[in-house]
């Protein structure tokens, strides 16, 4: 069965919006636990717009208590900075069980494409090597479609790709989503087929998950955040966790 991630970040961008301490982001992870996640996801920024480096290491402290799996997101080339150390020292700090490589920047709103692997295996893989020697599983973000590099990405030595799935969700809210969910589909058959394990995520929500998760063969993990603490604000964390899990059930 599909496994599902919640990512807490949008609980710390309200958090971080007031100051202090509520909504506390921990608390929030617990109840996703509590209500059945398999795992919680965060992705910290150099610019600590949402989770911060504190926050990491006591939601890392969490998933070791409740033996379940932490991820990880980030730019591994970005630099360290005042109250960011880098990526693979906060990954030496938290050891998550896995570790996601997006390559954000500063400038944007949030993820919003894959790595170019044909272009960019190189300067991946001793990252990912550095991260498989902490005992991390690594993945990569990735763009569905025919750009995508299979070969280029298995020989990064990474152990999985996230397919982003922005463009399916965009296409199946406005009601033609078969193109985009052949291409991901067709990637995650390509990133199999180089031994590579498949994750997904990126605007997934109760609307559009069945239908991806029907398309696409073999995802064995979805982190969903924005939608799921979205969909919360009206039916609360348990319930709506719950919802996600049936349907992965189902």
């Amino acid at each position: 069965m599909t496994v599902l991630s919640v990512n807490v970040n949008k609980v710390a961008v309200l958090r971080n919006s007031r100051g202090g301490n509520a909504p506390d982001v921990v608390r929030a992870a617990r109840a996703c636990l509590d209500a059945g996640a398999h795992g919680i996801t965060v992705h910290p920024r150099p610019d600590a717009r949402h989770i911060r480096a504190d926050d990491v290491l006591a939601l890392a402290k969490l998933c070791q208590e409740r033996g379940v799996e932490f991820n990880i997101e980030g730019n591994p080339f970005a630099p360290p900075r005042e109250g960011y150390p880098g990526f693979h020292a906060l990954c030496a700090q938290a050891m998550p069980a896995q570790a996601t490589l997006v390559p954000d920047g500063d400038a944007q709103l949030t993820s919003d494409h894959g790595f170019d692997f044909a272009a960019e295996a190189g300067r991946l893989r001793p990252h990912v090597a550095a991260l498989k020697q902490l005992g991390c599983r690594v993945s990569l973000f990735a763009d569905a479609g025919a750009g995508f590099d299979a070969q280029a990405a298995a020989g990064t030595g990474a152990d999985r790709i996230e397919i982003y799935t922005g463009p399916f969700a965009e296409a199946f809210e406005a009601g033609d989503a078969g193109a985009a969910l052949t291409a991901c589909a067709d990637t995650a058959r390509r990133a199999q087929a180089a031994g590579l394990g498949v994750n997904a995520g990126h605007d997934l929500s109760q609307a559009n998950l069945a239908a991806f998760l029907a398309g696409v063969p073999g995802v064995q993990e979805v982190s969903i955040g924005h939608a799921l603490i979205d969909e919360s604000l009206y039916a609360g964390l348990d319930a709506t966790v719950r919802a996600y899990l049936r349907i992965l059930a189902n």
